[in-house]
């Protein structure tokens, strides 16, 4: 367990504490926004529920959260057949997605965050075809340089993006990156203003039909400065639900455990 997470983020276990951490999230969110003159309604929250229990998800459904990200299908895929009684919650995967995890992934999901492959896009093109559904995607970017991370180089975007116009079933929406995880927002913030220099050429060239409107980008500790840099969505899992055991490299080799 990481005791400075656990500090800063205890474990919300009943409502009122859920309420409470998404109201300071807001906040957050808010005097972000205020900072460089954007909207909050701009920006999107996704609270991060991997390693979240059932009972406490669904206090956070109650609490407002209908809709959910998750790193592992294999988890998000129980947790969605658990609750599927709960109207209009929606799912996102916003981890590495594997070819053998496509098809069930495509059975609940609502949104994929992760795509740096031709290869996945072509299987969930595939398979989406076959479910008569189509997907929203963003397209992963590496812009932190770490080997241990997912993600298309920067400079390999543009041309991997001019290849998806074919695979009709995925609605290209933008870019998710993950920054590097540490605590100096000297070194955090470059990773966020590269995504938005980035989206800001595709804007130009990209093909019709593909989108750049979002940029997932930020979590617990440094989302304020993905929302100073244009964020569009925010992945936010321990402000919300509190601290976790499992740590980050569980689910990102080489990762720091505050994240998400």
């Amino acid at each position: 367990m990481n005791v400075g997470s656990a500090s800063r983020y205890p474990v919300a276990q009943d409502l009122d504490a859920l309420r409470r951490n998404l109201a300071a999230v807001r906040a957050r969110i808010d005097a972000a926004c205020a900072r460089v003159g954007r909207d909050p309604a701009e920006v999107r929250l996704l609270p991060v529920s991997k390693t979240v229990t059932e009972d406490r998800i669904r206090l956070a459904y109650a609490a407002g959260c209908h809709e959910l990200g998750e790193n592992r299908v294999q988890e998000a895929q129980r947790k969605a057949t658990a609750m599927a009684d709960l109207d209009g919650l929606r799912w996102s995967i916003i981890g590495h997605l594997q070819s053998n995890k496509v098809r069930a992934m495509v059975r609940f999901a609502s949104e994929f965050q992760s795509l740096d492959s031709l290869r996945i896009a072509a299987a969930l093109d595939r398979q989406l075809q076959i479910e008569g559904r189509s997907l929203d995607v963003l397209v992963q970017v590496n812009t932190s340089g770490e080997a241990s991370k997912f993600g298309l180089p920067p400079q390999d975007v543009a041309g991997f993006i001019r290849l998806l116009p074919p695979f009709t079933a995925l609605r290209i929406r933008g870019l998710m990156t993950l920054a590097v995880l540490l605590g100096d927002p000297a070194r955090v913030r470059p990773c966020f203003t590269r995504l938005r220099e980035l989206r800001e050429r595709l804007c130009q060239e990209a093909p019709c039909g593909i989108g750049m409107s979002e940029l997932s980008m930020g979590m617990s500790g440094d989302f304020e400065l993905a929302i100073e840099e244009g964020a569009t969505v925010v992945r936010v899992g321990q402000a919300i639900f509190g601290h976790r055991t499992t740590p980050d490299s569980h689910y990102w080799p080489g990762s720091d455990p505050a994240a998400a």
